[in-house]
């Protein structure tokens, strides 16, 4: 895991519903907990892109459903801006379900995935169709 070269907004708190854009099997999911996330009392924990969340399966095959398992965010409607400053926004929000380390379970990537969640995540590249 690196460091990314964006202020990205962190727009998806926990109970945050996520599409799937893997060919895992799981079709949406909902976010628990943020994975290295240094929060203040009281406040909820937030993911945004290039983040690594703990979900539960909500949606999907049966085998899925109501597993807790790892994922990385790699779309959000809400813009965030980049150092050049451009923004950017997605029309959905999106993760890749993963091991701990960040690899990808799925051998394809549906949709557009976040430059910033390439950069952070290097193994997504791989089976990722368009990296905006």
């Amino acid at each position: 895991m690196r460091a990314i070269k964006a202020k990205v907004t962190k727009a998806l708190p926990s109970g945050a519903r996520l599409f799937v854009a893997d060919n895992t099997g799981a079709k949406e999911i909902e976010v628990i907990q943020v994975i290295g996330l240094k929060g203040t009392r009281r406040r909820m924990p937030t993911a945004g892109v290039s983040d690594l969340i703990v979900a539960s399966v909500k949606k999907g095959s049966p085998e899925m459903r109501k597993q807790v398992i790892n994922a990385v965010v790699i779309r959000q409607r809400k813009e965030y801006r980049r150092r050049d400053g451009t923004r950017i926004c997605f029309e959905d929000n999106a993760a890749v379900i993963t091991n701990e380390k960040g690899e990808p379970k799925g051998s394809e990537i549906k949709g557009a995935v976040a430059k910033e969640a390439v950069e952070r995540w290097q193994q997504l590249a791989s089976a990722a169709s368009i990296i905006v």
